[in-house]
């Protein structure tokens, strides 16, 4: 079997390029796009080391001075918190891609020779490189960021009612203005089902605007709550929800007015 090794660096660069610019996308980086091909092609040169008889362990630490090489040419060196982080994600980015890869080349591939694959002398490493490689980054980038917008906008929170402390994840929804016309403090919004069985002051009827209409909801009135990293909050107003709230994993929705009196 032939092998080009032209063809092999500039898949190598390819991938590499592609994985130190998801990094950069991901953690807000502010790199010069020569530095991101600097660094690139530095990877793709450890590519030649497979020609080489090393040891397994040779090869794995000078695929390490590889990688903090790559990370220090295309992001600087700030300090150790800035370099790790940028390593860590490179090669979560990694192995994102290469599993990836080895899932398309495995369905797709009628023989392999160690990673390199081939099918009809025609490599699906190519195509892959090509066409589905920047997609996938693609996917993977915007996946990531929108996890990391909605999680920050996850809290823990702790209620102490009558006779006990409540526990739940709320999330802060900056479409929730909803106000109690009795006294014009926010209200937030829990389900119901988590509070069926516990013992409650009695509530009150507020009128609402909701997708579906006017609506009427109960609210009551709670000594304190705790938003865990943020404060303490007191006489808190909760609305209670007729229907589970349709986020993930979440039983209150949290009033972003409300949160500007402990920021």
């Amino acid at each position: 079997m032939k092998i080009y090794v032209d063809l092999i660096l500039f898949i190598n660069f390819g991938l590499d390029f592609l994985l130190l610019l998801s990094v950069a996308i991901i953690l807000k980086r502010k790199v010069q796009i020569y530095r991101l091909l600097m660094g690139a092609f530095i990877g793709s040169l450890s590519i030649l080391l497979l020609f080489i008889n090393i040891s397994s362990m040779q090869l794995f630490i000078f695929k390490l001075f590889i990688s903090i090489l790559m990370i220090v040419i295309s992001y600087g060196y700030r300090n150790f918190k800035y370099f790790l982080k940028n390593f860590i994600f490179l090669y979560i980015n990694s192995i994102v891609l290469g599993g990836f890869m080895y899932f398309i080349n495995n369905q797709f591939s009628y023989k392999n020779n160690g990673l390199i694959f081939y099918n009809n002398g025609l490599s699906i490493n190519i195509i892959f490189l090509i066409v589905f490689s920047p997609v996938i980054i693609f996917i993977y980038v915007k996946q990531i960021k929108t996890l990391k917008t909605n999680y920050n906008s996850y809290y823990e929170i702790d209620i102490y009612l009558q006779e006990k402390k409540l526990t739940c994840t709320a999330f802060l929804d900056t479409g929730n203005k909803l106000k109690s016309p009795y006294t014009n403090k926010p209200i937030i919004i829990i389900n119901e089902k988590i509070i069926q069985n516990c013992k409650l002051p009695p509530p009150s009827l507020v009128p609402i605007n909701t997708v579906a209409g006017k609506d009427i909801m109960k609210i009551f009135k709670v000594k304190k709550i705790e938003i865990k990293g943020l404060g303490i909050l007191n006489n808190v107003i909760f609305g209670i929800s007729k229907n589970n709230i349709n986020i993930n994993g979440v039983d209150c929705i949290l009033n972003s007015e409300l949160l500007e009196e402990i920021r």
